[in-house]
């Protein structure tokens, strides 16, 4: 069907191309998942404990057996596994600062590592190893997610629609961040069990026009502020590799600050409140649900600034 022409005004967005220009573009992180998953036929995945539970959605939706492994604290597996052909494991690359992790598991697994580059956007995939993206971490964005994998799913996708998804953006964009937070909740339930489809047009429209280097400085500048400034009181540390987009700057101590940052209207995330159900106190991942503050790096240096004064006076 061709473009239609004239009417009204379209949204004026730049029309640049997709950073991820060789991935196909699915719907969700979870979906490329479950493709990789119909794909290879696997039948047993080893997945972290420290990982969101929608995860889980794929694996049981394709009736796939899973086993949970532990991290230390550098956010690595502690045990090596021993594959059999039809079996996974599948690593996070955490805030988008364990390339270096992927690169080894790559080598001890080959290509039956599985890589969820949801906290990792810039990161590039490994030539041959299953690799996914989820685009909503990172950007303004309903839904969307890049798959690399050389296996292919004979189906016939869907397009998705976003419109309907969008009212969080356009009230933090028209209100503020408050009056959209009902509608973010909403629109992440409502991409449970969405089955596997293509990216929106209005996905790729608004992706296509982000100016990727900005992002990619101004990430990268951010963390190194809050490194320098929190550095000394923060528990874990990263080396920020050349290259390494990270998602937030990871800040742990042993004080519970988040609801002073909330009065203060910081809001940040909880990675992730069902980790406390799967694992046992005094296990490094429930002490990372409780303990470590997401700070966001996809700001202003004055809103950095707000924040680190913030946390002098927690």
């Amino acid at each position: 069907m061709t473009e239609a022409i004239g009417g009204y005004f379209e949204l004026e967005l730049r029309q640049g191309e997709h950073y991820h220009k060789d991935a196909l573009r699915l719907n969700t992180a979870r979906n490329c998942f479950e493709y990789i998953l119909r794909a290879r036929k696997y039948t047993k995945v080893y997945i972290p404990y420290y990982t969101c539970e929608v995860m889980l959605e794929p694996l049981n939706k394709c009736n796939v057996a899973y086993d949970f492994y532990h991290i230390n604290e550098q956010l690595e597996p502690v045990e090596v596994f021993h594959l059999e052909p039809s079996e996974a494991f599948l690593y996070t690359n955490y805030y988008g600062l364990k390339q270096q992790c992927v690169a080894q598991l790559a080598t001890q697994y080959g290509k039956q590592l599985i890589v969820d580059n949801a906290q990792a956007f810039f990161a590039d995939p490994i030539q041959g190893i299953d690799t996914f993206y989820s685009v909503r971490k990172f950007f303004g964005v309903a839904d969307g997610a890049y798959l690399y994998t050389d296996a292919h799913l004979d189906i016939e996708l869907e397009q998705d629609q976003s419109y309907a998804r969008m009212a969080h953006l356009l009230k933090r964009a028209d209100i503020d961040a408050e009056a959209g937070y009902a509608d973010f909740r909403k629109n992440d339930d409502a991409l449970c069990g969405e089955p596997i489809k293509k990216m929106s047009r209005l996905t790729e429209k608004i992706l296509c026009s982000i100016d990727y280097d900005k992002v990619h400085s101004i990430r990268r500048h951010n963390y190194q502020l809050f490194e320098t400034k929190l550095g000394s009181s923060n528990k874990i540390h990263f080396i920020l590799e050349e290259g390494s987009v990270p998602m937030i700057y990871p800040y742990w101590t042993n004080v519970c600050i988040r609801e002073n940052l909330i009065n203060k209207r910081i809001y940040t995330a909880t990675y992730w409140q069902n980790v406390l159900n799967w694992t046992n106190v005094g296990d490094i991942e429930n002490i990372l649900t409780q303990m470590l503050i997401p700070l966001p790096i996809n700001i202003n240096e004055t809103e950095v600034d707000t924040i680190i004064n913030s946390l002098s006076v927690c």
